[in-house]
């Protein structure tokens, strides 16, 4: 049994245990998961999770391209006190959007890239023009050349990461996405957190031979909001830790339109995505992707209709890929940064090895993000 195989690792000496744990689920076969938490079939550790449905309009909802919180299912683990596990609520077509952001329209600049660390910044201002014909002919062999979107492995917003110092800075920051914004609000309510405010994402680019290393989210000042994740595309294996590396994770699934709330406890937890997987559906993408865009949108929906020609797009990248928002709250009302000293707030951009270990090698991860 692969529970019990994993069970056996935890307990052997040499290295940590949540590193034994992400080098078991990075090397074994696909078949092979039957010790992964699957919250699409519930059971074991996993409960029904409260949401807070009245603090967040059925309008706000579908605006933000969601179903009603009265809709949603939510879970949580066993020994995790403020994890939140939110299968797919996003209504039909939904997902699109996103997506299509994630590709086109957040990795333009101001927003900074994997990409800036070795390319001229005119190289980098439009990813998408550069990418998408390629992207669209591109075949089934892994020996063609990557297009510039291939090669995205992260894109930051809003408040952006030194990567170098570990921090954020009051001198580093670009405008956050209004839509994002809003998605991110209203989720952050429904789990009980009203008045989150959305002041930095980082965005992470999956393939199938990617993975993130072991790692804890606590540069940010202020730790009493949530960090909010959501998955687009083919499915991941996340592990979720505790405070120190010396306790084994439980491993768990995240397919497309899944989303991840780590709060109070949990906020400050090891985490890590030692394997990207092929969708469940076995399909090129998993059906929730093939749904159309309802034509009548609500006033002031922050959802835009995708045009075939770019969604063709889309889908042909995600057709190996995954891609994965953080958003986190920086800092708290009326706080400000510290002052600094020797810097310029902006540092380097860590090399593109260091977010996303490729290949068998898993280094530690260097910089702090997602899941």
């Amino acid at each position: 049994m692969a529970a019990a195989a994993a069970a056996a690792l935890t307990r052997e000496g040499g290295e940590d245990a949540f590193r034994r744990l992400f080098r078991f689920y990075r090397q074994r076969d696909a078949s092979d998961l039957r010790g992964v938490v699957d919250f699409s079939v519930p059971g074991g550790q996993v409960f029904r999770s409260q949401l807070s449905i009245s603090s967040v309009s059925d309008q706000d909802a579908y605006r933000a391209g969601l179903q009603p919180v009265s809709q949603w299912k939510a879970y949580g683990l066993n020994g995790y006190p403020g994890f939140i596990f939110i299968p797919n609520p996003f209504l039909p077509g939904c997902q699109r959007h996103w997506v299509k952001q994630c590709l086109k329209l957040y990795p333009q600049k101001p927003s900074v890239c994997n990409l800036d660390l070795h390319m001229a910044p005119e190289k980098t201002i439009d990813l998408w023009g550069q990418s998408k014909e390629q992207l669209r002919r591109k075949g089934s062999s892994k020996w063609e050349p990557r297009s510039l979107l291939e090669k995205l492995r992260w894109v930051t917003l809003g408040y952006h990461y030194n990567w170098d110092t570990k921090k954020y800075s009051a001198n580093h920051h670009t405008p956050f996405p209004s839509d994002l914004a809003f998605l991110s609000e209203q989720v952050a309510a429904a789990c009980g957190f009203q008045g989150f405010q959305a002041q930095a994402g980082i965005l992470n680019y999956y393939h199938f031979d990617s993975s993130l290393g072991i790692h804890v989210d606590e540069s940010e000042l202020d730790h009493s909001w949530p960090l909010l994740s959501f998955s687009f595309g083919q499915s991941s294996i996340f592990l979720l830790g505790g405070l120190k590396r010396e306790e084994a994770p439980t491993a768990m699934f995240m397919h497309s339109g899944d989303i991840m709330v780590m709060s109070g406890f949990s906020r400050l937890l090891y985490h890590a995505v030692p394997r990207v997987l092929p969708n469940p559906e076995g399909t090129a993408l998993p059906s929730c992707l093939d749904q159309a865009l309802s034509s009548d949108l609500p006033v002031g929906s922050v959802i835009e209709h995708s045009s075939d020609e770019d969604w063709q797009v889309c889908a042909k990248y995600l057709q190996s890929s995954r891609i994965n928002m953080t958003i986190r709250q920086v800092l708290a009302e009326g706080q400000k940064f510290p002052e600094e000293s020797g810097t310029d707030g902006k540092g380097r951009a860590p090399s593109e090895d260091s977010q996303h270990q490729e290949n068998s090698r898993a280094k530690r991860l260097k910089p702090n993000t997602e899941s």
